[in-house]
C-alpha cells in the first residue's frame, strides 16, 4: 500500500543559513596544517603537479573532530587507510585501461562502497564526499603501473602527517571532545526543562535532549574503559541531565545551563552531589562497554537501497557527461555522489544547495583565476584560504561551504598546468547540472521499500525495552545493575525509533506509516524511562537539580 501523505519536494528553509558549528574552526585550522607543508615542499621543489597525490592523504584531517582521542586516533588511521586504499585502486584502474566508460563504472562502485562504509560506520562529516572526490579524480590522473606506488607512497605519508594533526589539539586539551558533548547534552536537556514538558515545542525538546544525552554517553564510552576522575565527573553531570530529562517540571534550566558554560573553556569541571549516597547510577556503563558490538555485515545490510542508488545515480551522471563530450566526467559523479541522504527529501534539499552553491562559486573561481595565475604561490594559498573557508562556511549550510568547495577544485586541476578558465567553468556548470539531475532521478527511481521495514523493527525494539523496564519496575527490589541497564536500552530505544521514524518519514514509494503507533510508543516509553529515573533515587527528593560540591582539574 502506498503511503496517502502526499510528498512536497522543499524549497523554503533550504538556503537558509544556520548557527555555525562549536567547534568550526577546529577542521578548519586543522586541513590548512594538514595541507600546507606537503604543499609548500612540493612548490619548492617545482613538483605541484603531484599535489593532486599528497591532497589524498592531508584531507584526512577533516574527519574525526567530535570523537574522543582514544576513538580519534582509530577513526583517523581508518580513514587514511581508506583513503589511500581508494586512491591505490583508481591509480591501478587508470594506468590499466583508458576506457572512459570502464572507468565512470569503477568509480560509480566505488562511490556506492564508500558512501555505504561511511554510513554504516557513523564516521561522521564530511563523510563519503572527500573519499569521492579523491577516487574519482585519480581514474582520470594519466598514469602507468610503474608510477602508483610512488604516488600511493606520497598520500600515505601525507595521510600520516594528517593523522598527527588531528591528534594534536589531545596534547592541549585530553577530554575536550567529551567536555562539548556534555555540554551539548547539559544545554539540551536545558531547553527541555524549560519547556517543563507541556509547552509547545515539547515533544521535539526532549526528543533532541534524549538524542544529545545518548550521543554524550556514547563519547564516554569511546573514550575508553581506563578510571578517569575527569570522566567520571562528566558521567555525573550526564546524570543530572538525564534526571531533567525525566522530570523537566523539577529541574533547573539556568544551573544546567551554568554547567555547560564551565565544560566549554579549559577551566575546572564542576562536580555535583550525587542525587542518592550510593553510586548505582553508573552500574550501566561498564554493562554497556560490555555488550558486543554488531557485525559489520548486519550494520551494512540496512543501506543496500542507498548504495544501489549511488551506485546507479553516481553512473548514469558520469555516462551522460561522457556523452554530452565533457572532459571530466568525475566532476558529474562526485556531484550525484553528494546529494544521497537518509531519505529522498533530504536528497532534494542537497541537491537544491549543491546547484546554487556551486554556480555561484564558479563566479568565486572566474573572480580568483587571474590572481591565482600569477604566480604558483599565489595558486598554492588560494587553495588554502578556500580550504579554510569551506570548512568554516559549511557548517552554516551546504550550499555555502560548495561556494569555497568548487574553485578549489577547479583550481587543484591547474596544479599540473595552467588551463584555459572558460572552458573549465563550462564543464563545471554542465557536470553539476547534469550529476544533480542524474542523481536525484536515481534516488526516486530505486525505492527504499526497507525504511518502512526498519521502523517497524525500531518500534518492535522500543516496545520490548520499554516492557523490560516496566517488568523491572514492577518487581519490589530489582537490581540497580539491571535496572540501570534497561533504562540506558530503553533510552537508546528511544533514540534511534526518533531517528528512524523522521529518516522514514521523507522516504517515497511505501506503504503509509504507523504514525499513531510512534507517538504512543515514544509517549509511554519516555514514561517509563521517568520512572526509572525516579525508582533508582536519582531524582533529590526535594527536586533539588544539585548544587556544586568541588571542583576537580581536567
Amino acid at each position: 500500500m502506498s503511503s496517502a501523505t502526499p510528498h512536497r519536494l522543499p524549497l523554503a528553509g533550504v538556503l537558509r543559513l544556520g548557527r555555525p558549528s562549536d567547534i568550526w574552526f577546529k577542521p578548519a585550522l586543522s586541513v590548512v596544517a594538514s595541507v600546507a607543508p606537503p604543499n609548500l615542499t612540493l612548490l619548492a621543489l617545482g613538483r605541484l603537479d603531484l599535489a593532486m597525490y599528497t591532497m589524498a592523504g592531508s584531507l584526512c584531517a577533516l574527519y574525526g573532530h567530535n570523537r574522543p582521542y582514544a576513538a580519534r586516533a582509530r577513526t583517523l588511521a581508518w580513514v587514511v587507510l581508506g583513503m589511500v586504499g581508494g586512491l591505490a585502486l583508481s591509480l591501478l584502474a587508470a594506468s590499466l585501461t583508458s576506457d572512459a566508460v570502464v572507468l565512470v563504472t569503477v568509480g560509480a562502485l566505488m562511490a556506492a562502497a564508500q558512501k555505504t562504509l561511511c554510513d554504516a560506520t557513523r564516521v561522521g562529516p564530511p563523510g563519503n564526499v572527500v573519499l569521492t572526490f579523491i577516487s574519482s579524480a585519480s581514474l582520470f590522473a594519466p598514469q602507468t603501473p610503474g608510477q602508483v606506488p610512488g604516488h600511493v607512497g606520497l598520500a600515505l605519508a601525507a595521510g600520516a602527517w594528517a593523522w598527527l594533526v588531528g591528534m594534536a589539539p589531545g596534547l592541549l586539551r585530553p577530554h575536550g571532545p567529551e567536555r562539548r558533548a556534555t555540554a551539548t547534552a547539559l544545554n539540551t536537556a536545558a531547553a527541555y526543562a524549560s519547556t517543563r514538558g507541556t509547552a509547545h515545542g515539547h515533544a521535539r525538546a526532549r526528543a533532541a535532549s534524549a538524542a544529545a544525552i545518548h550521543a554524550a554517553w556514547q563519547s564516554l564510552l569511546a573514550a575508553g574503559a581506563r578510571p578517569d576522575r575527569t570522566r567520571r565527573a562528566l558521567e555525573q553531570l550526564l546524570v543530572r541531565a538525564e534526571v531533567a530529562l525525566a522530570a523537566p517540571a523539577d529541574a533547573d534550566p539556568a544551573r544546567l545551563r551554568a554547567w555547560a558554560r564551565e565544560l566549554r573553556g579549559t577551566g575546572r569541571i564542576p562536580r555535583v552531589e550525587s542525587p542518592r549516597e550510593s553510586a548505582d547510577e553508573l552500574l550501566g556503563v561498564d554493562a554497556e562497554r560490555a555488550q558486543p558490538r554488531r557485525p559489520l555485515r548486519h550494520r551494512l545490510a540496512p543501506f543496500a537501497p542507498l548504495a544501489a542508488r549511488t551506485a546507479i545515480g553516481c553512473a548514469l551522471a558520469g555516462y551522460a557527461s561522457l556523452a554530452l563530450g565533457v572532459g571530466r566526467p568525475y566532476w558529474a559523479l562526485v556531484t550525484a555522489a553528494s546529494l544521497y541522504q537518509a531519505n529522498v527529501t533530504l536528497t532534494w534539499s542537497r541537491g537544491v544547495q549543491r546547484v546554487v552553491g556551486n554556480l555561484v562559486g564558479v563566479l568565486a573561481f572566474a573572480a580568483l583565476a587571474p590572481l591565482a595565475h600569477l604566480h604558483p604561490a599565489a595558486l598554492v594559498l588560494c587553495c588554502l584560504a578556500l580550504n579554510f573557508g569551506a570548512e568554516a562556511l559549511i557548517g552554516r549550510n551546504y550550499w555555502l561551504g560548495s561556494v569555497c568547495v568548487t574553485p578549489m577544485a577547479l583550481l587543484i586541476t591547474e596544479f599540473a598546468r595552467t588551463q584555459d578558465p572558460g572552458q573549465l567553468m563550462t564543464e563545471r556548470v554542465a557536470d553539476t547540472l547534469v550529476g544533480a539531475l542524474a542523481g536525484f532521478v536515481a534516488a526516486v527511481a530505486v525505492t527504499n521499500r526497507r525504511a518502512g521495514d526498519r521502523l517497524g523493527q525500531a518500534l518492535t525494539a522500543a516496545e520490548r525495552a520499554r516492557e523490560n523496564a516496566a517488568r523491572l519496575l514492577a518487581e519490589p527490589h530489582p537490581a540497580p545493575r539491571a535496572l540501570e541497564s534497561a533504562r540506558r536500552a530503553l533510552a537508546a530505544a528511544l533514540v534511534d525509533l526518533r531517528a528512524t521514524a523522521d529518516a522514514a518519514s521523507g522516504e517515497w514509494w511505501q506503504r503509509a506509516l504507523p504514525e499513531e503507533r510512534v507517538v504512543f510508543t515514544e509517549q509511554s516509553g519516555h514514561r517509563t524511562l521517568a520512572a526509572t529515573v525516579r525508582r533508582q533515587g536519582l531524582v533529590p527528593q526535594d527536586h533539588d537539580p544539585g548544587r556544586t560540591t568541588e571542583d576537580i582539574r581536567p
